[in-house]
């Protein structure tokens, strides 16, 4: 008799696997703890109902989702066992997503798609699961959510890497806005001050680039002797800016810190792309002449294969994850600098369209 077990999904294991991620998130409910959002769970199991405390709602507050991934990244930890710092990753993708407009992200719910539980000799990755749920719980504290609810699936060849260990991870976020709080880009004006947020890795974004470039400079074992370095630089857990942001202006509920006119998260598509989007409502521009550097990582492969500034601060933050537009740049750095994040003034909105950078090599950019 052909069973389950035989088509490579194993039950009994993936009840542990779930359980074990379900004692990891449980860990997080502190994080709302006393705030909008406090966690309620009636009975302590990890398919037993979950919720938050949502009652009292002043009108005008809204509620929706985002969803996110974290991409080709999880290969590079696949190469060199590392799992512990994905989930900063993950939750950097949703969580600071939601800040872009004005709201405070509360709740996580994840999926993590998995080749397979158990190894080819017989053994079961346990290690990689704990690296995971300990990322996962470090992750949800410094964006100061709570992870309610999950899923692991075992999906054979549908999920493929490098080893015996590939996976793929998605989550999605809840998060609440006060309409009158909506961050829209409509209040920002001429001579307002651009806030850089330090990034000291990739964050989510370009790994297929920093991939290709790796592959063709040191072969398919990239990873291996000296490349061993690039990978663990390239893995830098992603910074959560999240939590500072919403204490600038006031997240859902709470008094604001500063006046923000806009903000722009900086993953795909670079500072040109997000910065550009921020803007597009007004119609001004910005001048970016004392930006964050980029880490030496992220310089190390760029020169590696000549990539040019404008194709690298359009694919990569370049050391600055997050830019915030404020008339109280001070009120801003200094929230940013009590989260324990490096911030600066890095530059202004101009009346005309158009934004132009100065890289770190002293080139202007324009676009």
């Amino acid at each position: 008799m052909t069973t389950y077990q035989d088509a490579g999904v194993h039950n009994d294991l993936k009840e542990a696997a779930s359980r074990a991620l379900y004692n990891a998130a449980k860990k997080t409910w502190e994080n709302r703890k006393g705030r909008f959002g406090e966690v309620i769970s009636p009975s302590d199991d990890f398919s037993g109902l979950r919720g938050i405390d949502v009652s009292g709602l002043p009108k005008g507050t809204i509620m929706s989702m985002g969803f996110d991934g974290v991409g080709t990244k999880m290969e590079l930890g696949e190469r060199i066992g590392k799992h512990d710092t994905i989930a900063h990753d993950l939750f950097a993708m949703v969580c600071d997503d939601a800040v872009v407009r004005g709201a405070e992200p509360v709740l996580i719910g994840s999926i993590l798609d998995v080749k397979s539980l158990k190894a080819p000799d017989g053994s079961y990755f346990i290690d990689q699961l704990n690296q995971l749920a300990a990322g996962y719980v470090a992750a949800a504290n410094a964006a100061r959510v709570a992870v309610i609810n999950g899923e692991i699936a075992e999906l054979g060849a549908r999920v493929n890497g490098y080893g015996s260990f590939n996976y793929n991870w998605g989550a999605g976020v809840v998060w609440f806005a006060r309409t009158e709080r909506a961050i829209t880009g409509k209040e920002i004006k001429a001579g307002q001050a651009i806030v850089a947020l330090r990034e000291d890795g990739f964050r989510s974004n370009g790994l297929s680039l920093v991939r290709k470039i790796l592959r063709e400079h040191l072969g398919e074992d990239y990873h291996a002797a000296e490349g061993g370095r690039y990978v663990e630089a390239a893995l830098t857990p992603s910074k959560i800016y999240c939590a500072a942001v919403c204490d600038m202006f006031g997240g859902a509920f709470n008094e604001p810190e500063a006046k923000i006119t806009g903000v722009a998260h900086i993953t795909g598509g670079g500072i040109p792309e997000k910065l550009g989007r921020v803007l597009r409502t007004s119609g001004l521009g910005a001048t970016l002449d004392t930006l964050f550097d980029p880490s030496p990582i992220m310089r190390e492969v760029k020169e590696m294969s000549a990539v040019s500034d404008e194709h690298a601060y359009a694919t990569w933050n370049m050391g600055n994850g997050m830019l915030i537009i404020s008339p109280e740049p001070g009120c801003v750095i200094d929230c940013a600098q009590r989260h324990g994040l490096e911030a600066r003034i890095a530059g202004h909105v101009n009346e005309k369209p158009g934004i132009h950078i100065r890289s770190y090599t002293g080139r202007i950019i324009s676009c």
